[in-house]
C-alpha cells in the first residue's frame, strides 16, 4: 500500500508542481485553493482509474490537511471544526454506505433467483431487447432507489448478454436509473430532499418530460452498441427454474427501503438527519432474510472499496467552500447538470433549495441525470462499476457513452420548448405543501 501511494504521488508530481502556480493564480483571482485540490483529485481519478480508491483518499487527506492548517471548516477551526462537520454529514454518508453494500447483496440475490436467465423469453431478440431493458430500469428507478435499479439492470444485462456488456451500454444503464428517479420524489435522494423541504411533487414531475426524451436519445445508440458487441441471448436456457424465495427476499428488501424512506420523510422528517434510517432498514431486512437464504457475504469486500471511494469524493465535495450558486435561471440549472458529473449533487440541491427561484422540474432533471455523464458522478455509477470494473475509466466512459451527454442537452431543451421556464414561487410559503400528500 505504501509503495503504491509513493508511485502515485511520483506520477502526479507534474500535476502537483503545476498546482503551486495555479494556487497563486487562484489567490490573485479570489478562487479558494480547495477547488484546486479537488480538481487534482478528480484528475487523478480520471488518469489512474486502476487506483481510484487510493487517489480519492490521498485527495481527501490533502484537502483536510490544508483546511486544518489554513482555512478551518464551516463549523469552526481545527480538529473540532472537522469533527462538527463530519457530525453534520454522517447520516447521509451512513445511509449511502448501507445502501451501496446492501444493494450489492440484493443484486446477487436477484441473479441467483434465475429471473435474469428467464427474461430472454420475454425480451425482443435484437437491439430492441436492450432498449426495452433500459426502459425497465427507468420504470424501476421511479419508485426504487436508483442504486438498486442500476444493479438490477446490470445483473440482468450480465445474463442476457452472456457477461459481455459494452461500456456505452453500462453508461446507458446508469443514465436510465438516474433519469427514472429524476421526476419522482421517492426515486432519488435529491428529489426526496426537495419533497422534505416542501416542494410539491407535481413540480418535480415535469422532469419526466426531459428524462423521457433523453431516454430516446441515448437508449437507441447504446442498444445498438450492445447488440454489435454481444447480441442478446435468444431464449432462456432449458430447465431454468425461478427460485421464488430469493425473489421474495429481493422484494422484501426493496419494500423495506421504500417504506422506511416514506415513513421517515413524511412522518418523522425532523429526525431524518439524526440517524441513517434507510440504510438501517435495508440491512435489517437483509439480516432477517439471511435466516432463509444466505447472502453472498464474499461480495462485501469489493463493494466496500467502491463505497469508500464514493464516500471519499462526497466528503471532499462537502468540504468545498461553496456558499451560494449563481442567480437562479434555466442557464444555471443547465450548468448544474454538468457540475453534478463531478460534484456531489446533494449539497448542490441543498443550496438551490435555500436560494429558491428555480423551476424545480429543471433542477431535479439536471442534478439527477447530470451525474450519469461520468462513472463516478452518481452513486448508481459507482455501484455498477463495482460489478463491472472495466467501467472505471473516464476516457472510455466519455468515448463510448457520448450519447448520455448529448441526451442530457437535448432532454433539457425539449423540456424548455414544451413547458418553458416557470420559476416556482417560494415553496416555504405553501403552508399545506406536505399535509396533502398521501402516505404511500
Amino acid at each position: 500500500m505504501r509503495s503504491l501511494i509513493v508511485r502515485l504521488l511520483a506520477r502526479e508530481r507534474g500535476l502537483f508542481a503545476g498546482a503551486a502556480v495555479v494556487a497563486a493564480a487562484c489567490a490573485a483571482l479570489g478562487v479558494p485553493f480547495e477547488f484546486v485540490l479537488f480538481g487534482l483529485t478528480l484528475t487523478g481519478v480520471a488518469l489512474f482509474h486502476h487506483h481510484t480508491l487510493q487517489v480519492a483518499l490521498i485527495g481527501l487527506g490533502a484537502i483536510v490537511l490544508y483546511k486544518l492548517a489554513f482555512t478551518g471548516f464551516k463549523a469552526g477551526p481545527g480538529v473540532e471544526g472537522l469533527a462538527l462537520h463530519m457530525l453534520h454529514e454522517w447520516v447521509i454518508l451512513a445511509n449511502l454506505f448501507g445502501l451501496l453494500l446492501g444493494f450489492a447483496l440484493l443484486s446477487n440475490y436477484f441473479e441467483a433467483s434465475q429471473v435474469p436467465a428467464v427474461l430472454p423469453r420475454y425480451l425482443p431478440d435484437d437491439w430492441k431487447g436492450g432498449f426495452v431493458l433500459l426502459w425497465m430500469i427507468f420504470v424501476l428507478s421511479s419508485f426504487l432507489d436508483n442504486i438498486a435499479a442500476a444493479l438490477i439492470g446490470g445483473t440482468i444485462a450480465r445474463t442476457v448478454f452472456r457477461g459481455k456488456v459494452h461500456i456505452g451500454y453500462l453508461a446507458a444503464i446508469v443514465a436510465a436509473s438516474n433519469a427514472g428517479g429524476s421526476g419522482s420524489v421517492v426515486g432519488d435522494t435529491t428529489t426526496t430532499m426537495m419533497w422534505i423541504d416542501g416542494v410539491d411533487p407535481l413540480d418535480v414531475l415535469e422532469a419526466f418530460v426531459a428524462a423521457g426524451s433523453a431516454m430516446l436519445i441515448f437508449g437507441v445508440p447504446a442498444s445498438l452498441q450492445q447488440q454489435g458487441y454481444s447480441p442478446i441471448t435468444q431464449g432462456a436456457a432449458a430447465g431454468v427454474r425461478v427460485d421464488w424465495p430469493r425473489v421474495a427476499i429481493v422484494a422484501a428488501i426493496l419494500l423495506a427501503a421504500i417504506i422506511v424512506n416514506v415513513i421517515v420523510n413524511v412522518k418523522f422528517s425532523a429526525y431524518s438527519d439524526r440517524f441513517p434510517f434507510i440504510g438501517a432498514g435495508v440491512w435489517a431486512a437483509i439480516l432477517i432474510a439471511a435466516l432463509w437464504r444466505r447472502p453472498a457475504w464474499s461480495l462485501l469486500p469489493g463493494a466496500l472499496k467502491g463505497s469508500v471511494f464514493l464516500l471519499s469524493l462526497i466528503v471532499c465535495a462537502s468540504l468545498m467552500p461553496v456558499e451560494k450558486l449563481p442567480a437562479a435561471s434555466w442557464q444555471t440549472a443547465l450548468g448544474l447538470g454538468f457540475v453534478s458529473a463531478v460534484f456531489d449533487n446533494i449539497p448542490l440541491t441543498a443550496l438551490a433549495l435555500k436560494q429558491g427561484g428555480y423551476d424545480w422540474g429543471y433542477l431535479a432533471y439536471a442534478v439527477g441525470f447530470g451525474g450519469s455523464m461520468i462513472w463516478f458522478g452518481s452513486s448508481a455509477g459507482v455501484a455498477l462499476s463495482n460489478m463491472y470494473p472495466q467501467a472505471k475509466s473516464v476516457g472510455l466512459w466519455l468515448k463510448h457513452g457520448w450519447h448520455v451527454a448529448l441526451a442530457y442537452m437535448i432532454g433539457f431543451f425539449v423540456l424548455y420548448a414544451v413547458l418553458g421556464w416557470h420559476p416556482n414561487a417560494p415553496h416555504k410559503a405553501k403552508p399545506a405543501a406536505m399535509t396533502s400528500l398521501p402516505c404511500g
